[in-house]
């Protein structure tokens, strides 16, 4: 059961081992975004991240 107390613990883990991002998207982009995540069979978090980390990789080449 999801209580106060176990509230409490996911936000004092997402404090101490998450970082935020906050992004502004042009109006109606994001429901597009989450739909091409979806289609993806991913999120669109996991999606961002991993597109990031292919430019990063890339980059090293």
């Amino acid at each position: 059961m999801y209580n106060e107390k176990a509230k409490d613990r996911t936000m004092k883990y997402l404090k101490e081992k998450r970082d935020k991002l906050t992004l502004n998207l042009p109006l109606g982009s994001k429901q597009r975004y989450k739909d091409h995540a979806d289609r993806k069979g991913k999120s669109l978090t996991g999606l961002i991240i991993e597109l990031i980390e292919k430019d990063i990789e890339k980059d090293k080449e």
